[in-house]
């Protein structure tokens, strides 16, 4: 299967700043989710992808070709930026059809496909009025629909969920995984990680211009148990079972809350602690009530990942 992007040595410095940090990667078509924080390269990593900034160093490739000055492959590609940059006078219907123009379809064609886009992310009811009159997730909307409106092969959505409200937010993603399951790759950017998990099993983790970690959600998951986990675990005998659990070599590290009877243990084999527990509460008559993890999202792999833990 051919690639849908691959960098080697990818780099952008917008002076002494450095935007993107030496990337070298590669991503098969489907639905990808680009996580980070504000400030951590995903911007300016799309804006590579989509031709708008030329590398300061290294190579780029979206679908074998260079991105920068390459009208034929932007075609190919539906762009959904962060930030609003609209004629506010036009209509929705009106601002969309022209997009689709600027992207090479004819005027007639270009408007039915407008048409057909708004309807898909649910814009028909406002698409008549004047977009200076749209609320913010009207606006994200018709956004979407620009980027669809010459049916790309690659869609790029920078936040696209900014600004909708919970409905809106359950369409968007719904489209997502339509449009992956009709066949086409779409590269999702946010720092809400539960809600890039709704849409993909596939991310890459940037920060400071780097890719921390990519694959699929198997992957991630690995990854999850090679990091430092905190296991909480409420029982009767705290004290007596914090003893027992000091002997236990998976363990790193044991705090009790005497108050709320709980103990907090470390470990970088929580699997294996799940499996040896039991019997050690057996054998102490010990009862635990409640049991479980607070770093199973890959918030807390992110987070293990910043604090420099690789």
């Amino acid at each position: 299967m051919a690639a849908l992007f691959e960098c080697d040595g990818l780099t952008k410095l917008y002076g002494i700043v450095m935007g993107v940090n030496d990337l070298s990667l590669e991503l098969e078509p489907g639905i990808h989710g680009l996580l980070g924080p504000n400030g951590a390269g995903k911007s300016t990593l799309i804006k590579l992808i989509t031709g708008q900034l030329r590398p300061t160093e290294g190579r780029i490739r979206v679908f074998g070709e260079n991105p920068w000055n390459n009208p034929q492959l932007l075609g190919r590609m539906g762009y959904c930026p962060e930030h609003d940059a609209f004629w506010n006078s036009l209509t929705g219907l009106q601002f969309v059809t022209t997009l689709g123009e600027f992207s090479g379809l004819e005027s007639s064609i270009a408007k039915d496909g407008a048409r057909e886009a708004l309807g898909r992310v649910g814009a028909t009811e406002f698409m008549d009025r004047p977009i200076s009159t749209y609320s913010k997730g009207m606006r994200q909307r018709t956004k979407l629909a620009q980027a669809l409106v010459h049916h790309p092969d690659l869609l790029v959505l920078d936040e696209p969920l900014s600004g909708t409200d919970p409905v809106g937010r359950r369409e968007i993603m719904d489209l997502v995984g339509e449009l992956g399951a009709e066949g086409k790759s779409v590269l999702v950017s946010s720092h809400v990680m539960h809600e890039v998990q709704a849409m993909t099993d596939r991310f890459l983790l940037i920060f400071g211009g780097r890719i921390l970690a990519a694959g699929d959600v198997h992957e991630i998951r690995q990854l999850m148990y090679e990091i430092p986990h905190r296991i909480r675990i409420v029982c009767d005998q705290p004290r007596e079972l914090a003893a027992l659990l000091t002997r236990e070599l998976a363990v790193e590290g044991v705090e009790l809350d005497h108050e709320r009877g709980e103990l907090w243990v470390q470990t970088r084999e929580p699997r294996s602690l799940f499996h040896t527990l039991p019997q050690y509460a057996a054998d102490a008559s010990i009862e635990i009530t409640e049991l479980g993890s607070e770093d199973e999202s890959l918030d807390a792999v992110f987070e293990y990942l910043v604090g420099g833990g690789i």
